[in-house]
């Protein structure tokens, strides 16, 4: 049975590559996509996800998410590692014929979980303030939610901590509030943060093959990935690109790539270490303990970084083959 999932993006140059996989699967039903503000403004970041809806057919909906964080001041679009729209070099055209639902996202998340009950993964790979959004409105969600995959975090395993702080990763620090509130929510959530997405990578060669053999879509991947390989190897010294956003796709559609840690997780959500997040996983008690009464959550602490490599790569090329 295809996995039906919502994914919830700030589009975003991982963002697309990461809503291409999910269409590209046939393992995944991509029943929606919910904007939210992070990479891109939400207006940049809804034209773009309405722009890959219409160049590559998705049926599926999209709705406009929210701008700002619950509480903390917002942080502003990521325009050194994403360009000033959010797709690099590429600046996405207003749709000719596709439109966004009418329904601002935490209200469609809300109602298609109650008309799907048990069914529906979401998918996060942006800031998490959509999804608190939707809790703090409907609460009773949290039974009828089948699972909550987050894209974020760093939890020290591997050597990898933060991105834009030394202890925080980007769509943890955007709204931590959200995020602490999300994981400490009473439903199962899996987090694919740094610790395994750092672990995997998209050579330049890597993605110049993809463009040779993936067609339209493989194409178009290379094309919006030339500004996000420019920041890599000017700021990081790096050719080619770490798999943050689709890894969250790959744990959807195969989980046994991933080894997972279980435990409650806190996050920070103010001073120095903003953003960062914990996990207790030891089963320790203590005489104050703010983790012990939360839920186990999953983080994911190793990956099989080559079968996921081949995994997205035949994925692409299989999908490209409807275009000709």
């Amino acid at each position: 049975m295809r996995k039906k999932i919502i994914l919830d993006t700030d589009p975003g140059i991982d963002d697309a590559m990461a809503i291409l996989f999910a269409q590209a699967h046939p393992d995944i039903d991509l029943v929606g996509i919910t904007t939210v503000y992070g990479n891109a403004t939400i207006e940049n970041g809804t034209r773009n996800a309405l722009y890959l809806k219409e160049k590559f057919n998705f049926s599926c909906d999209v709705a406009k998410g929210t701008a700002k964080p619950i509480q903390r001041p917002p942080v502003g679009a990521t325009v050194v590692v994403h360009g000033e729209t959010g797709f690099g070099d590429i600046h996405s055209s207003e749709p000719k014929h596709a439109c966004a639902d009418p329904r601002p996202a935490y209200q469609y998340i809300i109602d298609t979980v109650k008309a799907n009950p048990g069914e529906i993964t979401l998918v996060t790979v942006g800031p998490l303030t959509n999804i608190a959004l939707a809790l703090d409105a409907a609460p009773e969600i949290t039974s009828l939610v089948k699972e909550v995959v987050v894209m974020g975090g760093a939890f020290g395993m591997n050597g990898h901590r933060g991105n834009v702080t030394p202890y925080a990763e980007a769509n943890i620090h955007d709204d931590p509030h959200a995020a602490d509130k999300v994981f400490t929510a009473d439903w199962p959530v899996v987090i694919v943060g740094l610790d395994v997405t750092e672990e995997s990578f998209f050579s330049a060669g890597y993605i110049d093959d993809l463009k040779a053999e993936g067609g339209k879509v493989g194409e178009f991947i290379w094309d919006v990935s030339r500004y996000y390989l420019r920041f890599y190897a000017n700021k990081l010294g790096l050719e080619g690109c770490h798999v943050h956003d689709p890894s969250a796709i790959a744990y959807v559609i195969k989980p046994e790539l991933f080894t997972l840690r279980e435990g409650p997780i806190r996050v920070v959500t103010d001073g120095p270490a903003e953003g960062l997040t914990l996990q207790k996983f030891d089963g320790r008690r203590h005489q104050t303990d703010d983790w012990a009464e939360m839920p186990e959550q999953k983080v994911g602490i190793a990956v099989n970084d080559k079968e996921l490599l081949a995994l997205y790569r035949d994925s692409i090329i299989n999908f490209s083959k409807q275009f000709g």
